[in-house]
Formats: structure tokens, sequence, C-alpha cells
């Protein structure tokens, strides 16, 4: 892949995400990366893999879930062009706690997560991009808490809509459905009530 076209896309998502980064820096990560197109339904990662790797989503979409103990999966969040992926161990986990696969045929960046470590501990700047990175992370953790704490199943889905407009016609709505913690038939009554009105 072309460095330069890289660097525009990611300087692209840093706009979208508000994420203050200079060329020089982006330059570095791309350089340090490795890039694959992952397929429809290919796993990335699985509950117990090492978590060396953090992916950055270029385009299309990755989803990470839980497999809980009746052999279900629900879905923690989904990671569309420009969402972090593969994420665990930046945050210090040694192994995945999460499933990743991709939704579509998704092009995925790759970074060794030591390297994105040295790199926050020894670039001031990086560092601010990290500081960023984490406020967005912890603002969403809070705003998912609250939907699960204060909204009703519609709410949450009209929510999800307003956060994921691309993805509520591209995911499949058991995806959804187990992400807003509601069963898909219910999902379907709501979908079906929303069109009514």
């Amino acid at each position: 892949m072309d460095k330069r076209y890289l660097v525009e896309q990611l300087k692209e998502f840093a706009v979208r995400y508000n994420v203050p980064v200079s060329d020089e820096l982006l330059g570095t990560i791309v350089s340090g990366a490795s890039f694959r197109v992952v397929s429809k339904g290919e796993r990335l990662a699985s509950i117990g893999d090492e978590a060396h790797t953090a992916g950055l989503v270029l385009h299309g979409i990755v989803r990470c879930y839980y497999i809980d103990d009746d052999g279900n999966d629900i879905t923690r969040g989904f990671s569309p062009a420009g969402g972090m992926c593969l994420d665990e161990g930046l945050f210090g986990y040694p192994e995945h706690i999460t499933m990743w696969e991709a939704m579509e045929e998704s092009t995925v960046m790759f970074m060794d997560v030591a390297a994105v470590r040295s790199l926050i501990g020894t670039s001031d700047e990086f560092k601010m991009v990290w500081i960023t990175l984490l406020e967005n992370a912890l603002r969403y953790k809070i705003y998912r808490e609250n939907g699960f704490l204060t909204e009703n199943a519609t709410e949450r889905y009209v929510h999800f809509k307003k956060l994921y407009p691309e993805l509520s016609s591209s995911i499949p709505l058991k995806h959804i459905a187990t992400y807003l913690g509601i069963a898909p038939e219910s999902l379907s009554r709501i979908r079906n009530a929303m069109k009514e009105e």
C-alpha cells in the first residue's frame, strides 16, 4: 500500500475522531505497521490468543464479542473504518478476552503492541494521541453504561442508529440485538413499530 495514501487516510480518521496528530507521527506509525485484507467471517483473534498485536480498521467492519457460559455470542462492540480492534493488549491484557471477526471484507492495519506502548513512552505527541484515544474510549463506555441504566430497548436502538448509521442496515439483526442487550425478536418488533410511526 502507498504510504502517502495511508497517511492521508489516517489524517481523515484523526479529523473525524478529533485526534490531533502530525503527518510525521502518522508516517512513523504506518512505517511500523503491516496490512491485511480480511475476508468476511474471518476471525482475527479468539479468546486466549496472545494480545501482542492491535489493529485499526481502514475499510470494512470488525465485530468484537464474548462467549457466555451457554455458548452464545454477545456483541461487545463494532469497529467500522477508523475504529480500533484487537485492542486488549494496549490496555495491558496479555491475552484476548474477546473474539474478533470481520463482518464484511475488511482492510486492517496491524501494529505491534510493544512498539505502540514504547512510542507512548518516548513521544510526547503520541502520548497526547493516546490520551485522546483513552478519553474517547471512556466517553463511549460511559455512554454505553448510561444506555443500559437509563434507557429502554427502543431508546438504545435509536441511539445505536445515531452512533452507527451505516451499520444498522449492514449488520445481522442478531448481532445488533446482543449489542443492545435484547433478543433478536424484540429488536424486530422495535424496528417494525418504528416503521409504522
